[in-house]
């Protein structure tokens, strides 16, 4: 079976900046696109903080023009999911890669770039209106809600963060907690309390998205009376946490205990000879589109000096 230079797993901004570099490097890389070809961005409407669109560009546009990129210069873009990896312990080994549980591909380096999905509470009208008023990422989409009332749900820290950032750009905040406390550090806690037009409803849930194109207004229950009432908002985040799409690497990969991939410090080697990881799903803190680029940029570069250093 051929031996390939370097396999990309994932097609977000990480693994298609992976392939760019990959491909201008000679490496002819192979990127296998995963269940979401193009990551979480295909769910973003307008992405306006990325370096180049003075305009602004939806998501799924943005990624579609980084695909062609990495095809211009020879990248080989293949449909489908990785469902298994058999990756070698030593150095200039050969990593086995199966695709849809039957196609295998042999490569000596892999770059790692499926991402992370955020949590969802499960409803129905959460679905509908994402992207249309629903969103998991306050820092990518809280501009467009400027001078308006939100929601977000959550309480942890993350969903303390997102608050108080929307806080400076929202008219009104209110933050759904679950419980009757939140889980969030007592710092954070602090700064919530203390911002003004930021209400923190406790032992509340939603119940329903509710608007016509966009978001309106949201349903919600008082769990501890059992009352319903109605919040006129016109954004909906959630901030109840990410799942890392590391699942299959589980037991040969080291990661922490949510299963976001560890690298080593300042750079995309993970503790396998020739495996790098990049954007979200070794990266817990930022979680952006430019910053995943980046990591991905990293890995194609630590892969291209790895294979040098094999001859």
């Amino acid at each position: 079976m051929e031996i390939n230079q370097c396999v990309i797993i994932g097609s977000g901004p990480a693994g298609y900046t992976a392939a760019i570099y990959a491909s201008r490097a000679n490496l002819k890389p192979i990127l296998i696109q995963g269940m979401q070809p193009g990551g979480q961005l295909t769910t973003t409407n307008d992405v306006e903080n990325y370096p180049g669109y003075p305009n602004g560009i939806t998501g799924p546009e943005m990624m579609q023009d980084l695909q062609k990129q990495a095809e211009r210069f020879g990248t080989q873009v293949i449909f489908g999911t990785v469902t298994k990896v058999d990756l070698s312990k030593k150095k200039g080994g050969v990593h086995k890669i199966i695709i849809d549980n039957k196609d295998q591909i042999h490569t000596k380096t892999v770059i790692i770039s499926t991402g992370a999905s955020a949590k969802y509470l499960g409803l129905d009208s959460e679905k509908k209106y994402m992207g249309s008023g629903v969103s998991a990422c306050a820092v990518c989409d809280g501009f467009f809600f400027k001078n308006q009332d939100v929601v977000v749900v959550g309480g942890g820290d993350s969903a303390a963060e997102e608050a108080t950032y929307l806080a400076n750009l929202c008219n009104k905040v209110y933050l759904l907690v679950r419980k009757d406390e939140m889980r969030a550090s007592k710092i954070m806690q602090k700064r919530v309390f203390d911002t003004k037009n930021l209400e923190v409803l406790f032992n509340h849930e939603t119940l329903e998205v509710m608007g016509d194109k966009t978001v309106k207004e949201i349903r919600v229950m008082d769990t501890k009376n059992k009352q319903e009432k109605i919040i006129n908002a016109t954004g909906f985040f959630l901030a109840i946490g990410h799942n890392p799409n590391t699942e299959i690497f589980k037991d040969q990969l080291t990661m922490d205990k949510t299963g976001y991939l560890i690298t080593q410090p300042d750079r995309s080697l993970t503790n396998l000879p020739g495996v790098f990881a990049s954007g979200d799903a070794q990266d817990s803190i930022y979680r952006q589109a430019i910053t995943a680029a980046g990591s991905g940029c990293m890995a194609a570069l630590d892969a291209e000096k790895y294979l040098a250093e094999l001859h």
